[in-house]
């Protein structure tokens, strides 16, 4: 945990910015995978966590804003608990770290929820809590998407997208690990190997660290897939190998990465002249970034350049940016160029994607574009990644050929002839700053030769 007055400062700001009435902020519970005390990995909700920072399953908390109190409701470890557990900290001794005084058992939340005439909560994404938000204040699972607070997710996530400096320092620690994670998958991966190989190799980097994998590991020779969780192939000379994966630390922050690598020594020209195009996007998206400016002139910055490059090699033709208009450039690039991060790997993607990365300015419905979960102006605090890429679809290709759909942007023949090739992509974690954009950790390597010498 932080220090508690930072726990403290956090909520003084939220009740100030909500104003009035009572907020009511569940945390997660254990989730069973086949039996009930066969549970998967815990993982504290992250507004919980900002708020509190107990990373312990069962609690609940009210901010009373009207009557000034703060409240934690959990109840303690029984003693056949602590025989199968060992020694625990009581609730109250948890609640002590991050400044509150009052902790009630969890039996005694209704009592003090019913005694408010209004009652702010979240969007909720867990079964488990809609069920007890119906039976607290009858409102049906159902019906929570249109009745939450939006008062509060907007106060919680004009805190939340600002990162402290102490915020900063865990997510360097983060993506330092990542970076590791990756660089680990680079040098172990061999012909004859399966993907499952080199996902434990990568998770075993995570886990000695003191912390865990930030969401499922992506390690694939079907790179075309953009978030394949499959690692069942084996992997051969001529395959390129995607690993997309990140590190979160004890505090839960986490890094968000992604590498693409020969599963040879050496990529083939082939491979080598479509990576070139995919790290000149990436670059170009870096270079557009600018405080007080939209993030979505990255994502133009990288569709457009991956649009030229590609029709230099006889993919494309037109202008790059009325294919961007049309959306053409979407059948190499059919998803958005980064997303904000922080404790969540999609930072506050509960909360509602439309108010994390568009400020609650409507999103594109075109195909591609819509994919894109940041567009607004970037302040300073904002973390984010970049990792455009560059994607042959064969269902895609056959979809919108088979539709004579883009015929004035694309080489349909040419394209058809690389429809086995994968995809690539490169991403990187950052943070805006007041004098510019900053890279978040050490370097991940990411040019050719740069991934070649570790193979």
């Amino acid at each position: 945990m932080f220090q508690k007055e930072i726990y403290i400062e956090r909520r003084k700001v939220l009740k100030e910015k909500v104003g009035e009435g009572l907020i009511l902020l569940f945390g997660n519970d254990e989730s069973s995978m086949n039996y009930a005390d066969n549970t998967y990995h815990f993982r504290q909700d992250s507004t919980f966590l900002y708020y509190f920072g107990i990373q312990h399953p069962g609690l609940a908390a009210v901010i009373d804003i009207d009557n000034d109190k703060e409240i934690i409701f959990g109840n303690d470890y029984t003693i056949d608990d602590i025989v199968w557990m060992g020694p625990q900290p009581s609730i109250a001794d948890r609640a002590v770290q991050c400044g509150v005084s009052t902790v009630f058992p969890m039996k005694e939340l209704a009592s003090v929820v019913e005694r408010s005439k209004k009652i702010h909560f979240l969007p909720l994404y867990r079964p488990e809590n809609k069920i007890k938000l119906l039976e607290l204040i009858d409102v049906a699972p159902k019906d929570v998407a249109n009745t939450y607070s939006l008062e509060l997710v907007k106060a919680v996530v004009s805190q939340r997208e600002i990162k402290s400096q102490e915020e900063i320092e865990q997510l360097h620690q983060a993506v330092n690990v990542s970076v590791d994670m990756h660089i680990a998958a680079m040098k172990f991966a061999r012909p004859g190997m399966t993907e499952a190989q080199v996902a434990a190799e990568i998770h075993k980097v995570a886990l000695a660290a003191g912390g865990n994998i930030a969401f499922p590991i992506i390690a694939t020779k079907n790179g075309q897939t953009l978030h394949n969780h499959f690692h069942g192939n084996t992997i051969k000379e001529g395959d390129l190998f995607l690993v997309d994966a990140g590190y979160e630390n004890e505090l839960c922050y986490s890094g968000d990465l992604s590498s693409t690598f020969p599963v040879s020594k050496k990529f083939t020209p082939e491979q080598k002249d479509i990576y070139e195009i995919s790290l000149a996007g990436h670059e170009a998206a870096i270079s557009a970034l600018e405080l007080n400016k939209p993030y979505k002139k990255a994502h133009i910055a990288a569709a457009t350049t991956i649009f030229d490059g590609l029709k230099a090699m006889g993919f494309t033709k037109g202008n790059a940016m009325d294919a961007f208009e049309a959306g053409a450039h979407a059948l190499f690039f059919p998803c958005g160029t980064g997303h904000m991060m922080g404790m969540d790997v999609h930072d506050m993607e509960d909360l509602g994607e439309v108010w994390v990365g568009y400020d609650g300015q409507p999103k594109s419905t075109q195909f591609g574009l819509k994919s894109l979960r940041l567009a607004k102006p970037l302040r300073a605090g904002h973390v984010f990644t970049i990792e455009p890429g560059i994607y042959f679809i064969p269902e895609l290709i056959d979809l919108w050929r088979g539709q004579d759909k883009f015929n004035d942007f694309i080489n349909w023949e040419k394209v058809d002839s690389y429809r086995n090739f994968g995809g690539i992509r490169n991403e990187e974690d950052f943070v805006m700053t007041e004098s510019g954009v900053q890279l978040l950790g050490k370097p991940k390597p990411k040019t050719l030769e740069e991934v070649e010498t570790l193979r």
